[in-house]
């Protein structure tokens, strides 16, 4: 399946391998060998790392056929790359979004030509009113959350995620120790654990991030079985604020991560600024809310002795953070930009 979406993706007419950037100023700092960060605020022109799963699954599930509609549930990268998939394509496509969604990235959707559909209540309600709607009508649902009756469009999601693994495999021949992977439902992180278990020599240590508000990966790990959580107030980092991981996702990540770490919304904005102003590289990053926690996180960990010791980082250690996404949402980036100057 991994071959296969690589084979597929890297044959889209504007695909090309994002950038795989060095974070020199903060690896210095944190006495680290290598920080690298994989840039996919450039990948298509969706700023996001959605773009490969979303468009690459719409594009297997419809089989060359043009008389479907293509439909999806988001809290906005994932329906903006299912919007773009199906506009390649020229399918027909609805995507349904909870009343939190922004109308920054609503309207991002609608440029690709799906009609929008909002929903009151959270992410579930939209992923109810979609499941409903679909049946009704006979759509296609495209969406990146497995369940027990639902993981072949999830895995093929996941698929297409690996393919930043492979390209970083081509990028550097330092072989990477610790990988910082942000979790919302769990499709990143499980989509580039497969990726490392194909097409990297080594193993190197997995390190799941999420918003404290959040931990819904956290939390299964602890119980050691899949654990829904309440989530008392939305997390600015809005992609990773999921109340329950997906099933697909779970069954990887049991036994794959070797820590999990959950940080509060406090320094986004801070860290946000400094990709952008050149504090931990000599490029400037344009990283967005979601971008930023493995950074936060690996800062975090070093400047905690026992927590550094038992994730063996040291002098040595070549680190992964994933920048999974750029100014995706271009209005909350510039708020959370000027905030964090300030």
């Amino acid at each position: 399946m991994l071959s296969n979406a690589f084979n597929s993706i890297s044959s889209w007419r504007s695909y090309r391998a994002t950038p795989l950037l060095r974070l020199n100023k903060l690896q210095k700092n944190l006495k680290l060998n290598n920080i690298f960060y994989k840039d996919e605020s450039k990948r298509f022109h969706l700023k996001s790392f959605k773009a490969l799963g979303g468009a690459y699954a719409v594009e297997k599930i419809s089989k060359g056929k043009k008389n479907i509609t293509i439909s999806s549930a988001t809290a906005g990268n994932h329906g903006r790359s299912v919007a773009w998939g199906a506009q390649r394509l020229k399918l027909k496509c609805k995507i349904f979004v909870s009343q939190y969604v922004s109308e920054t990235r609503v309207s991002e959707i609608k440029k690709f030509g799906a009609e929008v559909i909002r929903v009151k209540g959270d992410y579930e309600n939209s992923l109810r009113e979609c499941q409903k709607q679909s049946k009704k009508n006979n759509w296609k649902i495209v969406q990146d959350v497995s369940t027990k009756n639902y993981k072949y469009v999830p895995q093929l999601t996941m698929a297409g995620y690996s393919i930043m693994i492979k390209e970083i495999s081509k990028q550097t021949n330092q072989y990477i120790t610790h990988i910082f992977l942000q979790a919302g439902v769990g499709g990143l992180a499980a989509g580039v654990v497969a990726g490392v278990a194909k097409y990297f020599k080594r193993i190197p240590k997995i390190i799941i991030v999420e918003p404290d508000q959040a931990d819904c990966v956290l939390q299964s790990i602890k119980s050691n079985k899949l654990k829904k959580i309440r989530i008392k107030k939305e997390s600015i980092m809005g992609g990773m604020s999921c109340n329950e991981m997906s099933l697909v996702p779970w069954q990887i990540l049991k036994s794959a991560s070797d820590c999990c770490v959950s940080i509060s919304d406090k320094n986004i904005a801070k860290t946000i600024a400094g990709l952008k102003d050149k504090k931990f590289s000599k490029t400037s990053i344009t990283g967005g809310e979601c971008a930023a926690p493995g950074v936060i996180a690996l800062i975090g960990i070093c400047n905690n002795i026992r927590a550094k010791k038992f994730l063996n980082l040291n002098e040595s250690s070549n680190i992964l953070v994933i920048g999974c996404e750029g100014n995706a949402d271009v209005k909350l980036y510039k708020q959370l930009l000027s905030k964090g100057r300030k």
